[in-house]
């Protein structure tokens, strides 16, 4: 008679991640950068004797992120940066290196380019990007190359993960690459634009819904065993 609550339960405490995932989308649905994710469901099979039949329930152990382009909004800043394609910008934060979408830069007091945190970007060999201080006007080429009235003075690292499956998130719009990356071949970078998110927020709150929905059926399944058993229990105990 439990084996139905336990199969219950794990279908509910898999809905609940689902929930809480796309929660956070909704959340992120306005932040630069952001990738929307979501949760993989497998089936774990365990048995439950030699003369029963085994036991089928539902596990998520999987998040996976969707890294589709984001649509480019118009800014106008020397140093808000996007990247079309496939790619990152390097980032040096307090726990390692990190790959981001999130191009809002801008130059500290020492002149080193660094994120909003204040985090440092870094070129393809992993040194930090740095704009001379009282540098004229400042371009940024395609392929990262940083000019200060025509002359380079530095260029941004565009990367990509050597294995992106093992992309695991870090923060919100930060990623860490276990395996290591090496230059983006099919990414290029646009001055004077953000990435948005790309949370699509009207299918994120049909799923809301739809998720909801699931648990409270799953919910009030539970709720009838649970009836069913104390049912059980209250007519042997006559």
């Amino acid at each position: 008679m439990e084996n139905a609550i336990y199969a219950g339960l794990t279908r509910q405490s898999g809905l609940m991640s689902e929930m809480q995932a796309v929660a956070n989308n909704i959340a992120n649905a306005n932040t630069t950068g952001f990738r929307a994710e979501g949760v993989v469901f497998s089936e774990y099979i365990r048995s439950t004797g030699a003369e029963s039949p085994s036991l089928s329930m539902a596990a998520v152990r999987v998040r996976e992120t969707d890294f589709a382009q984001g649509a480019l909004s118009a800014t106008g800043g020397t140093y808000d940066l996007a990247i079309e394609g496939e790619g990152f910008f390097l980032v040096a934060t307090p726990d390692g290196e990190r790959l981001t979408r999130a191009g809002g830069f801008t130059p500290n007091e020492n002149g080193d380019l660094v994120t909003a945190q204040g985090w440092p970007v870094l070129d393809a060999g992993g040194a930090p990007v740095f704009v001379p201080s009282g540098a004229g006007a400042v371009a940024i080429a395609a392929d990262g190359t940083i000019s200060a009235d025509g002359q380079p003075v530095g260029q941004i690292g565009l990367v990509m993960p050597l294995d992106p499956t093992e992309l695991t998130r870090s923060d919100g719009v930060m990623f860490a690459a276990p395996s290591g990356w090496q230059p983006a071949a099919e990414a290029s970078v646009v001055q004077g634009a953000l990435e948005e998110s790309n949370v699509n927020a009207v299918a994120q709150i049909t799923r809301m819904i739809e998720v909801q929905r699931a648990y409270e059926l799953g919910q009030g399944f539970l709720d009838r065993e649970d009836q069913r058993i104390r049912s059980v229990i209250q007519a042997v105990g006559r």
